[in-house]
C-alpha cells in the first residue's frame, strides 16, 4: 500500500456516506440487493470487499480450512451451524456488574451457573428477579443481549 492508494480513503468514506448511498455501493459490489440489517453491519462488509477486491481474499486453501473446522465442529448441519457452540455462556470465572439503583451488583459465571451475594442461581434471570423485585431477561439486565434477542 503506497500514500496514493485509494483504498484507505474509501473505507473511511463509508462512515460519511447515506445509507441510500452504502445500499447502492453493496449492489455495485456484490451484485445483490443489501441485506435489512443496520447501517455498521452494511459498512463492515463493504470495508471487507473493498479490501477483498483490491489486495485479493483469503487463499483458497484458508477457505478449505475454514470450512473443514465448521464441519468439525458442526457435522455439516445447518442448522447446528446457526448456534452458538458455547451457548452463549460467558466463561467461568467472569464478572458481571451491574448498578440498580445505587446499588452495584456482582455476579461471577461459575461452571454450572452463576453466583451472587455467595448463592448459586441457575439462570441470571433469577439474579435479575432478586434484585429488582421484578422480571427481567437476565441477559438484556445484565447487558450481555439487547431487548431484541441479539447478542
Amino acid at each position: 500500500m503506497t500514500t496514493h492508494d485509494p483504498i484507505p480513503a474509501r473505507l473511511a468514506a463509508l462512515k460519511t456516506v447515506t445509507t441510500p448511498e452504502l445500499k447502492a455501493q453493496w449492489r455495485d459490489l456484490f451484485g445483490s440487493e443489501p441485506p435489512p440489517f443496520n447501517r455498521r453491519y452494511l459498512e463492515s462488509r463493504l470495508a471487507y470487499r473493498i479490501q477483498e477486491l483490491a489486495y485479493g481474499g483469503l487463499k483458497p486453501e484458508t477457505v478449505r480450512r475454514l470450512e473443514r473446522l465448521g464441519e468439525d465442529l458442526d457435522g455439516g448441519d445447518r442448522k447446528k451451524s446457526r448456534v452458538r457452540a458455547d451457548h452463549g455462556m460467558p466463561i467461568a470465572g467472569t464478572r458481571l456488574i451491574r448498578e440498580w439503583q445505587g446499588v452495584e451488583h456482582v455476579v461471577t459465571v461459575t461452571t454450572d451457573g452463576f453466583d451472587w451475594q455467595g448463592r448459586p442461581y441457575k439462570s441470571l434471570s433469577a439474579i435479575a428477579r432478586a434484585i429488582t423485585a421484578t422480571r427481567w431477561n437476565g441477559w438484556v439486565f445484565f447487558g450481555l443481549r439487547n431487548r431484541r434477542g441479539r447478542s
